[in-house]
């Protein structure tokens, strides 16, 4: 197999993912469009992107421990705080180093 041949094969493989992500996303928007919003459905959806950075962080702080839990309380506080994410990310990575640092 030649350089060209794997360049060819790169590409077709990056352009087969980029075209299911995009039906991915827009078939969810099209399925939203025939679904009646209900109250209790709005709920739901406004409470879902918590959910999912719950999912996502807490594994991350039990398995590191400490250090993590600081870091997002740190973020937390911030965004309560400031609703500034870039302000949020810098305390938390302050936060983690300085736990680190200090051996938590």
């Amino acid at each position: 197999m030649s350089a060209s041949e794997t360049d060819i094969g790169a590409v077709a493989a990056i352009v087969a993912m980029a075209c299911a992500t995009y039906l991915t996303r827009i078939s969810g928007f099209w399925l939203m469009a025939h679904v009646p919003l209900t109250a209790r459905l709005r709920r739901m959806l406004e409470a879902l992107p918590g959910a999912v950075v719950a999912a996502t962080v807490l594994p991350i702080v039990m398995r590191t421990g400490m250090p993590a839990a600081l870091a997002v309380s740190a973020a937390l506080v911030a965004m309560i705080a400031r609703r500034n994410e870039f302000l949020a990310i810098a305390l938390g990575c302050i936060a983690a180093a300085a736990a680190r640092a200090a051996g938590l």
